[in-house]
């Protein structure tokens, strides 16, 4: 199985993508992960992608498509794996296609993820981390003993500048306006199969098998 995982911030990927990664026995490729080790192993690409995030500028395309091209050739990829977080956009998209034509693949599927903007919202915006020991609480979903204090360890919550809801949604029109476009791209190569993300991690992992199931 090679399927690629899109879907708005908070819609769950990143939970999806390592049980399902798991249950498939395949590996979870994600951008961050690839990033991190060719960074961290002092690769070219990692210098070169180094080099702007030190400036706190966005890693070109070619360089992103280099990673996950070196990524996808290694053998444990060789039999299938969920991307996670790339392509992000169209470009990337054919630059992957073009990817997988030379090592002579192709990807089964596109999962994506459907949530409703304000549950996204709702999700986002009310996590709060421990300063101390990083565990998340959620308001609403997992609210704390005591307000403000972290059930772990007895530390301060706070919300990240990323989980305020104005950010949530700044990140959900940046969502719209790059990724959503990389939807319709998938939907007309015939291989975009979309499932609700709402409900618990395991009947949306449930729904994501089988929609997985049906591209095998």
């Amino acid at each position: 199985m090679r399927a690629v995982l899109v879907g708005p911030p908070g819609a769950g990927k990143g939970t999806q993508a390592q049980i399902l990664a798991s249950e498939l026995s395949i590996p979870k490729v994600s951008t961050g992960d690839i990033f991190r080790a060719n960074v961290s192993g002092g690769t070219e690409l990692g210098k070169q992608a180094k080099a702007y995030m030190d400036r706190g500028d966005l890693v070109p395309d070619e360089v992103t498509n280099a990673m996950v091209r070196d990524r996808l050739k290694e053998q444990d990829a060789k039999q299938g794996f969920l991307l996670d977080g790339f392509p992000r956009n169209v470009a990337q998209a054919e630059a992957l296609n073009k990817i997988l034509d030379d090592l002579g693949e192709r990807l089964d599927a596109v999962l994506e993820l459907k949530v409703d903007e304000e549950e996204v919202v709702r999700r986002l915006s009310g996590r709060r981390q421990c300063r101390n020991c990083n565990h998340v609480h959620h308001v609403e979903f997992d609210p704390p003993r005591s307000e403000g204090v972290c059930d772990n360890c007895g530390g301060e919550l706070f919300q990240r500048e990323d989980d305020s809801e104005h950010v949530v949604r700044h990140r959900l029109e940046v969502y719209r306006e790059q990724t959503e476009p990389l939807v319709s791209f998938y939907a007309n190569e015939g291989i975009l199969v979309a499932i609700e993300a709402t409900g618990s991690v395991d009947e949306v992992t449930e729904r994501a098998k089988s929609a997985l199931r049906s591209r095998a």
